[in-house]
Formats: structure tokens, sequence, C-alpha cells
């Protein structure tokens, strides 16, 4: 019911058609080439920004998501496979993808666990791109993040407003290309990394 509900409300509220979301989203998929997998797809908001060269692994933990996102699909330029999965236990072997993108997911999962779980899929040298909601850099704004956070992600499928995920990206052992602050109000964060190439 939980998952329902959330899924209905963000169908309803999630930016999808801004032309800033629009612009965050070109920046980060236009250009990607090869084997690509997306956490989090939700109803399929990235797809038709992804070239038609790019094969697609979608998924979501959510399958009342999923409903909207195999509609996309079949809209999309790209060949895409939408598949109900967790980003804490991937169901694919080891460096099977050349990039993986997160749109507004790593706030509402366990970080350390996920980007283990990106890392181990991605290959060496392989490509993370992001844009996420993080902990603003001035203080006031932190400080009501931070109090806020606990009611939100209770309203907003485990989501926290305030985390430092530009840290926990390179923790993981990825390499920053662009870390760019971006966007009015909530602070968000446009990321593309890397993890180096092995020897």
């Amino acid at each position: 019911m939980r998952k329902r509900a959330f899924a209905a409300l963000y169908n309803r509220v999630a930016p999808r058609t801004t032309e800033a979301s629009r612009r965050y989203r070109e920046r980060l998929i236009a250009d990607l080439e090869g084997r690509v997998l997306e956490i989090g797809c939700g109803p399929g908001n990235n797809f038709g920004f992804y070239p038609a060269s790019v094969e697609l692994t979608a998924i979501d933990y959510n399958e009342h998501m999923l409903r909207r996102a195999r509609l996309a699909a079949a809209d999309a330029a790209a060949s895409i496979t939408v598949e109900q999965a967790d980003v804490h236990a991937l169901p694919f072997g080891d460096n099977s993808f050349d990039a993986v993108v997160s749109t507004l997911v790593l706030c509402s999962v366990d970080q350390q666990q996920a980007l283990g779980e990106i890392r181990r899929v991605l290959r060496s040298g392989g490509t993370l791109r992001l844009w996420e909601h993080v902990r603003s850099d001035r203080t006031l704004p932190a400080v009501i993040q931070r109090v806020a956070s606990p009611l939100w992600s209770l309203v907003a499928d485990g989501c926290h407003m305030d985390r430092d995920t530009a840290r926990a990206v390179q923790e993981a052992g990825f390499e920053l290309e662009l870390s760019e602050r971006v966007g009015q109000g909530l602070p968000h964060l446009l990321m593309v990394a890397h993890l180096p190439a092995e020897g």
C-alpha cells in the first residue's frame, strides 16, 4: 500500500517536464554509449534522453513505478529493458555495464551498500552519472534540512534531503570529473564520476 501511494504521489509532483529538469537529464544522459544501468528509474522520466545506440537496463524496487516505466520504454529511441530489482543487491554480474545513471535515488537508499553494488557492476573505467538533492552548503538551510529530514523521510519513501552524496561517492572509490550544485531552493548536485581504470 505504501509503495502504491508513493508511486501515485511521485507521478503527480516529481519534476518531469520543467526546463531545468530537462537540461539536467540531457546533460547527464545524452552522450552515453554502450550498456547502461539506470537505478531507481521510477516512471521512466529519463528514457527519452538516451541515444538510440544505448542498450539500457532500468530497475526500480517499486512495482507500481514500473508500470509507467514500461510504457515510457516502449516510446523511447533506446533499447530498454525494465526490471524490478533492488540497488542494494543488483542481479547482474561483475563488470556488466559501461555506465550507471542515478537521478534522485541516492537520497533514499543505503548509500554505502548501493555504491558498492554500483561499483561492482561497472566495468573498469566506467562512469557514474548522478542528479541528486543534497545537504546545503549554507548553515541555516542545512540546519532546516537536518531537522525536517526525519518527517520528510516518512512522507517521501525514505528520502533524506541532507546527505553529503559527493563525499559518499568519493569514499566508494570513484574519481569525480564534474561536481556542480544546481537549482534553486533545495540544493541539487549534478555529478559525473568514474572508476579508475585497472593497471
